[in-house]
């Protein structure tokens, strides 16, 4: 690998229902490539809530404007030669799309993967109590349950994590980003 190919960044947007798998696969992912002395950011979507999103509700808007903030600093971050791996709900298409038009406005590679665990089993998963808040009626707009979650119509890859390892779904991605030239 030449030193321009190690240097160009990527954004790499995992989306998927709460408990799917997006930050377990994200971090796996995230290892392997500074193992091999890539630049790399994973912008966690708990994360930015807390911090550069925080203040910011539920609602169709704030969600919006949520991802709107991630995808920035994404693309700016791709834009100079980080590989950002972005695992968020994300659940509008229309709020990704306008991520996804951020980059090639700036010609900076974007590779979508949908994962598209099914909810029974991130029901079952349940990482953060959730699904289980929900059934007890002490939450309300569950992404995929109670809230909208429109899947990506043509992403770039689809995970299926029921049926493989987490390690099986970050050497995947690592497959289509090896095979774009940007690992």
């Amino acid at each position: 690998m030449t030193t321009t190919a190690r240097a160009r960044g990527a954004t790499v947007w995992l989306t998927g229902l709460p408990s799917a798998g997006k930050t377990t696969i994200a971090r796996l992912l995230a290892d392997r490539l500074r193992t091999e002395g890539r630049r790399v950011e994973v912008l966690d979507g708990d994360e930015i809530r807390r911090f550069l999103s925080a203040g910011l509700g539920f609602s169709r808007e704030d969600r919006n404007t949520n991802v709107q903030r991630i995808g920035l600093v994404s693309e700016v971050l791709a834009r100079n030669g980080v590989l950002s791996l972005v695992p968020v709900i994300a659940p509008y298409a229309d709020s990704r799309e306008a991520v996804r038009e951020r980059h090639d406005a700036s010609r900076t590679p974007y590779v979508e993967v949908h994962v598209a665990t099914p909810v029974e089993v991130c029901g079952e998963r349940d990482v953060k109590g959730l699904y289980a808040r929900q059934a007890a009626g002490r939450l309300t707009g569950l992404t995929g349950v109670d809230d909208p979650y429109e899947p990506p119509a043509a992403p770039s890859l689809v995970l299926r994590t029921q049926d493989q390892t987490p390690q099986e779904s970050a050497d995947a991605v690592y497959a289509v980003l090896a095979e774009r030239g940007l690992v």
